[in-house]
């Protein structure tokens, strides 16, 4: 056993209830709430919960599960940075849904047991629900994955089960009537124009938007690193946005965007906050929109693929494709029509003479 200090800041004893000897530890910084330090004092494991615990998180109890399960499995990944750098606090709550699903599924069955028919079959039970199906997906290929690189299987069960395909187009775009309508009914100096042009000046995700701030200023330019997958933006504060800003009187917060008490919004509530607004100025549409727009002016005005990436944050072409192949559609459209119209008009059959009625007609 490594000895530690007798006496290590925040940390506290208190002795068993029953006289028994035993001894409970646990750390409170000011008047923060008990967190308990589980494990024999002066242990490695004591040690890394008590640091854990100093920064005001819980620590996580040393594994019950059987080496080689399910369940395992799932606890080795939530310890590794895979889980708590790699991937975003939301994507974090969204997946650990999932997991705990499979756990109670097949919480005890061993990882080499697991097929590609076993995922499978956890995609079709939910089948109900496409986008759920294909989350669950997602986190099972995502676990197996790092499973995979851990060593801790040779292969990934879930890599080739294919995603159900969903006959949707996501959130509706917006358009510039919606846009001058919300501009309308929020006039500058209000929250909810000031979310607005911060989306479409910046094309920012709603998590981003929750969280830019004067922090992230340097000499006009927005830089901070997008919450969803840890890119860098450089966004430079467009004339709107910056009268918007002014717009809105002394400095309160380093937040550009702060909730009715002044404390900053989390994604989920400026998501809320923002759909409420668009009700009220009879936009009944989302923020996410937003950002299709702005991708879509962007590349009906030549903005190439590789400058719909940096903007947006898009680490591959599969989106900025998207809009980049639409706008060149437009374009292509546009020239075979007026193509057309010059073969058209160098063929054009002449207007056959107008005769005068007869007058002596039908006499």
């Amino acid at each position: 056993m490594t000895l530690m200090p007798r006496l290590l800041p925040y940390l506290n004893r208190q002795p068993g209830r029953h006289d028994n000897g035993k001894v409970y530890w646990y750390v409170r910084v000011g008047r923060g709430p008990r967190i308990p330090i589980p494990g024999e004092y002066g242990t490695p494991a004591f040690l890394a919960a008590y640091t854990a615990a100093v920064g005001g998180k819980k620590a996580i109890p040393p594994s019950r599960a059987s080496k080689g399960t399910l369940r395992w499995l799932v606890e080795q990944w939530k310890r590794s940075s895979d889980w708590t750098q790699q991937i975003g606090p939301a994507t974090r709550k969204q997946r650990d849904l999932f997991l705990q699903q499979m756990i109670e599924a097949a919480g005890d069955c061993g990882i080499e047991d697991i097929t590609k028919a076993t995922v499978m079959a956890g995609r079709e039970h939910r089948q109900a629900t496409p986008h759920a199906a294909n989350n669950y997906l997602k986190t099972a290929r995502a676990l197996f994955r790092w499973a995979v690189e851990a060593e801790h299987l040779e292969a990934n069960p879930a890599r080739d089960v294919p995603f159900i395909k969903v006959k949707t187009k996501g959130f509706p775009p917006w358009n510039m009537d919606e846009i001058h309508r919300y501009r309308n009914h929020w006039p500058l100096g209000t929250m909810p124009r000031l979310a607005l042009e911060l989306y479409i000046n910046t094309g920012f995700r709603r998590g981003d938007a929750a969280a830019v701030g004067w922090q992230h200023v340097r000499d006009g330019v927005i830089e901070i690193e997008a919450g969803k997958n840890k890119v860098w933006l450089h966004i430079p504060i467009l004339p709107a946005l910056a009268e918007a800003l002014d717009a809105m009187g002394p400095r309160k917060s380093l937040h550009f965007l702060t909730a009715t008490r002044g404390g900053p919004f989390t994604k989920e509530m400026l998501g809320n906050e923002f759909r409420k607004w668009c009700n009220a100025a009879k936009v009944k549409k989302s923020a996410h929109g937003i950002r299709k727009l702005a991708a879509t002016v962007i590349a009906d005005n030549g903005g190439s693929e590789q400058e719909l990436q940096a903007l947006f944050g898009w680490t591959t072409n599969t989106m900025s494709a998207i809009y980049t192949r639409e706008a060149n559609r437009k374009r292509q459209s546009l020239q075979a029509a007026f193509r057309l119209l010059e073969e058209l008009e160098a063929n054009k059959t002449p207007n056959p003479p107008r005769l005068l009625p007869n007058p002596l007609q039908n006499t």
